[in-house]
Parts: structure tokens; sequence; C-alpha cells
């Protein structure tokens, strides 16, 4: 018994003295706590200041109904359900036995109302008892932020978002994950304190520590484009039943990304921003390929755009394979610029394999110098990588040659092949797409993102000429001659690939076209790319794809604003000069004297008039051959004047 009281003895004085500073800091943890506050994120907008995604404060009122002294309960019971019933529209009948039977039961933390906003939670703020405040009033609010997006579904998965798990891990998808840094502020602190049923109840109604909202970030989207491009892209999937397909519209010269659609079908067989196919979907090209395939062929001077071709019946065979021609009995002997134009797959699975067959490193090092083997670098998370076969790798073929030619066996994202087809329209410029244009906080700008260049020159300006040409002639009599226009000048290249070759199933296609637009003067770049359309409803590029690319064309195009510069001309006439110096005279010598004005022209003989208050009768056109009041008559305001021209 001696030793057993020894043992508790010691133990109470261990607890007391030397751990219990740390058993009074775990009690005080589990009543009080300090919980984060989220900022309010800055607000997301596009190019012309319409707003992508904004934060918007929703508040949570909640009623201690314990704290409330007998007196202040009694005063202010009725004209508080009143004003409840009047601002939510149910029954006083509702809130007072609401509020009664939370007091009976003694509840600290009754919900009132979920979601207010602002203006809304102010008014309750200032309800009879409410307005004593926290200890008095028994008043509890909680906000929290919703993120909102003004345009609805358009650009969703461009918009994104950006999540933080229990474990602070963060989930960043779209704009709103590439620049979460600037958007999401910096958090508040609020202590709580825990009451029954595991509840938290704040503490007094100010924060311990404020949320910082974050920045505002201007971005490159222009919604007006970002419309246009999302209903052209939904249209034609729902036409043609396709899985999903994206459109992506480039300002040539800055590499501002002005829309991007990216819409995939669910089960119900409706469209939505599913996936960001644009920047993270690799997959074989096809004959958009064949733009490559033909610069790089062009700047080894393997060939020149005469370069004469024998597509032989349409069918070549590379070892145990066969190319094909989607036209059956091929097209005979056709130059090179010819084979782009009628996209060729035999025509450019020849010249490829002929001109590179002893040394296949020397094809595939050019793609590699103009950039395909790399990744755009860009903000956005989940870039696709892309694939250029190397010789020597395993899976080097002898067919691979051949069959890179004309799309097959590499692989690229929509948005790296359009980074190609716009660094041609900029004469071999290659620039990064861009997605941002500026930082800002109210009024100041934090940071500014500008230009950036990739690769000033992925061929010469000789080899740029030659295949804008090309690309020219691929929409006037050429595979997309359908989608061709009289008001402006599209140049571009079909693709049709395709999606499961060597599988035993149905077979699937990817339809695609790349271009720009104005050819003569370019502004904008595009892609659009639809995978699996109904086959029994179509599927060559041309048919599926390139109407896509015309419809945004025509409708951009016809709001951009045509400017003609003419330089200053300076153009002497000794006639109009007498002339005017004779008007001119007239005007300062008579103010109420009829001046003689034959032979003077009608526009400055009424002007002239008219300014003297006279009324003007003309008869006939030219100058004038006679005036009804003679010359030094004095003449009255109002007064008419008839004069015969000739």
């Amino acid at each position: 018994m001696l030793v057993f009281a020894i043992v508790v003895v010691a133990k109470l004085i261990n607890i007391q003295f030397v751990e219990g500073d740390q058993y009074r800091q775990k009690a005080q943890e589990r009543v009080f706590r300090t919980f984060d506050i989220p900022a309010n994120r800055g607000n997301l907008y596009d190019s012309k200041g319409n707003l992508l995604a904004t934060s918007v404060t929703k508040y949570d009122i909640r009623f201690d109904a314990v704290t409330v002294t007998d007196k202040d309960f009694r005063d202010h019971i009725k004209p508080l359900c009143e004003a409840l019933s009047q601002e939510f529209g149910k029954p006083v009948s509702y809130y007072d036995k609401l509020i009664r039977t939370a007091r009976g039961n003694k509840n600290r933390y009754l919900l009132i109302r979920r979601n207010l906003g602002y203006s809304q939670y102010m008014r309750v703020k200032e309800f009879p008892l409410f307005e004593l405040g926290a200890n008095r009033g028994g008043f509890i609010v909680e906000q929290r932020t919703v993120r909102e997006h003004p345009i609805g579904k358009i650009a969703e998965r461009t918009v994104g978002y950006e999540r933080r798990d229990e474990n602070g891990y963060y989930t960043r998808v779209g704009l709103e994950g590439a620049y979460g840094p600037f958007l999401r502020g910096k958090e508040g602190k609020r202590k709580k304190q825990k009451i029954a049923k595991n509840q938290w109840k704040p503490i007094g109604d100010a924060n311990e520590v404020e949320p910082q909202d974050g920045f505002d970030v201007i971005s490159t989207i222009d919604v007006n484009i970002q419309d246009i491009a999302h209903h052209a892209l939904l249209a034609q999937l729902e036409k043609y039943e396709a899985e999903h397909g994206t459109v992506v519209v480039m300002e040539m010269k800055t590499g501002e990304i002005k829309a991007i659609s990216n819409l995939g079908r669910t089960q119900k067989r409706k469209y939505y921003e599913k996936l960001n196919y644009a920047v993270g979907e690799s997959h074989e090209p096809g004959s958009t390929f064949k733009l490559m395939t033909m610069v790089a062929a062009l700047e080894d001077r393997v060939i020149d755009s005469s370069y004469v071709v024998d597509t032989e019946n349409g069918r070549v065979k590379f070892y145990d394979r066969v190319v094909k021609d989607s036209r059956w009995g091929g097209y005979g002997k056709i130059s090179a610029a010819k084979a782009f134009e009628l996209s060729s797959n035999t025509a450019f699975a020849k010249i490829v394999n002929e001109k590179y067959k002893d040394n296949p490193r020397k094809f595939v090092d050019r793609l590699i110098n103009m950039g395909l083997a790399e990744t755009l670098g860009l903000s956005i998370k989940g870039e696709g990588v892309p694939k250029i076969p190397y010789p020597g790798d395993d899976d080097w073929y002898g067919t691979t040659l051949p069959w890179m030619a004309h799309g097959y066996g590499v692989s690229l994202t929509p948005l790296q092949t359009l980074a190609f087809y716009n660094a041609i329209a900029n004469d071999g410029e290659m620039v990064k797409p861009r997605f941002i244009k500026e930082v800002k906080t109210w009024d100041k700008t934090r940071e500014r993102f500008e230009k950036e260049i990739l690769n000033p020159t992925i061929c010469s300006k000789e080899t740029a000429k030659i295949v804008q040409e090309m690309m020219k002639n691929v929409v006037k009599r050429g595979t997309a001659g359908n989608i061709r226009t009289d008001n402006f000048e599209i140049a571009g290249k079909t693709g049709t690939c395709w999606g499961n070759y060597g599988k035993d199933k149905e077979r699937e296609y990817i339809s695609s076209f790349a271009g720009y637009f104005p050819a003569d003067q370019p502004v904008y770049s595009s892609i659009v790319v639809i995978h699996n359309p109904d086959t029994k409803k179509g599927y060559y590029g041309s048919e599926v794809a390139a109407p896509v690319f015309k419809t945004i064309a025509t409708k951009i195009y016809n709001d951009i604003p045509v400017i003609d510069e003419v330089s200053k001309v300076t153009v002497e006439s000794k006639f109009v000069k007498k002339s005017y110096d004779n008007y001119y005279q007239k005007v300062q010598k008579y103010k109420t004297i009829m001046p003689d004005v034959t032979g003077m022209p009608a526009m400055d003989v009424i002007s002239l008039l008219e300014n003297m208050g006279l009324n003007v009768k003309v008869k006939g056109s030219g100058s004038v051959k006679k005036q009804s009041v003679a010359p030094g008559t004095k003449v009255k305001k109002n007064q008419t004047i008839s004069l015969e021209l000739s």
C-alpha cells in the first residue's frame, strides 16, 4: 500500500510539474483551435477584360442559443423571427419554433441559412438580436469562397481549377492551376472553440489574421473567338457523332492563344469540356505531318517543288506493308507540289524512302532540328510528349521511314502541330504559345508576359514561301477545295489518319485541318482535330475538320479591322488653288452685299451664300452661269437667291 501510494504521488508530481505543460496544451488544442481562412482568389480575365473566373464569398449564418440572456431573448425573439420570415419567405412560426427548440436543447450551433451573398449577409447581420454580435446576440457567421465561371461551360477545361487536399497537395488544371501562385493569395487565421457534437464555433467576430486576396490574371483568351470556336466544334461533333475533338486559335505574330475548345462525348451522347486534348493528347497526325516532311526535304535540297514522282497505281509496297492513296489508281506522275495539294501518301513515302533510305538519320535530324521532338514548355500542366523515332531505336523498322513521311509512327499534340504551322506562316519564326498576358493587382501590373521565340528560323524564308504557296493551293484546288471562299484566302493542310490500324475491330479515324488566315497577310493560325467520327457520315479531314476551320475563320475575318494606309501625297492643282482663293476673298469681303459668283463651283457658292444667311435655290449642275440677284446689290437675311448652273 505504501509503495502504491508513493507511485501515485510521484506520478501526480510528474504530471503537474514535468509533463503538465504538454497535457495542458493538448487539452487547450481539444477545446480551441486555429483554422485557416481561404483568401479570395484573384479574378481571371480574358484579353479584353471579360471575366473567365471569379471568387464569390458565401456566408453561412448560425445561432448560439445558449449565450443569449433570458431578457435579450424575450425582447428580440419576435422581431427576429419576423425579420427572418420576411427575408427568407418561411412563416414566422417556423423560425419561432426552430429557435425556441434550439434554446431548449442548448444548441450552440443552430443553422439558420446557407450560401448568403454579401449584401444579404449584411442585412441579416442587422436583424434584431443578431445585431448585438457574437457574445451577446449569439450571431455566428462562417464565410466560404466559391469559384464561379461567368461564361459557363465554355473553355471550362482551359480555365481549369486548383484544389488542395487534406495533406496539402495541390491538383492543378488549366489556367487556374498554372497561375495558382498568383491567384490564390494568402490565407487568414481564425480561432474557434469546440462545442457539443464535435462542432467548432468561431470566437468573436474578427479574424486573428485577415486573408489577403490573390492577384488578377489577364489571359490571352478572347471570349468572342472562344464562343465561335466552341460552337463551331460542337456542331460538327454532333453532326458526325464523333468521340471527341479540339480546336485552337492562335494569334500568329505573338503566339497568344485566343481560343481553345476541348469537347468529349458522355454516355448520354452530350459533349462537355472533358480533357484538355489540345495540350495533353499526343497522337499520330497523319497527313498534316506532310508539311513537316516537305519542309525537311526542301531544306535538305533533296528535291524541289517541281520534282516528279510516280504514284504508280496508288499502291506502293515497302517490305510486307502497302502504302495506299485515297484515290484508287493513284495520280500518275505528279510534281512534289501537286502531291502536297492532293495529299498523296504514295508520293511522300517514295520521295522520303528514295532520298533518305541510305541515311535516314539525315531526315530525322532535320525534324529534330526543327523542334519537333521537344515539348513547347507550356505553362499549363500535362503537355503531351512528342515522339519522333530515331534509327537504331527498338521500334525502328524498314518501313518506319516511308511511314513517317505521311504522318504515321510519329506523335504530336494538336498544339505542337499548330506551333509548326504558325511558324511557317511567320516565315520560319516559331513562337511559344501563350495563355497569359499579365498579372495585376487593381490597376498595378505585377508581371507582364511577352512574346517568346522558341526558334528564330525553323527553316529558310525561301522554303517557307514555297510551302506557303502549296498550302494556298490545297484550298484553291486541292483536298480542301470545299472550304475555299471568295472573301479571303485560306492556307492549310488536311489530315486523315487511321486511329486503330492493325486492330481487329471497326476502323476509326482522326480527321484534322491545320492552317492560317488570311493567307496573304496572316493574322491567326488554327487547328481542328476530331476523333472517331461516324464513318457512315464521313471521316476525311476535308469534310469533317476543315468546315469547322472555315466557320471559325469566316466569323473572325468579318471582325478583323481593315486598315488601308495611304502614304501622304501632295497634289498641286492651279485650278483648285485659284478657286479656293477666290472663294476665301469673297467670304472675307462680302457680308451684306451680293458678290459676283459666276464661274464659281456650286459647292463653294452654296457655302458662301448660306453663310451670309441667304436661301439658295439651284438649277442644273457644275459652275454658276447666271445669278438672280445682281452683284453689288444689298441683300437681307433669309432672302432667296436663284442660281443657274452649267
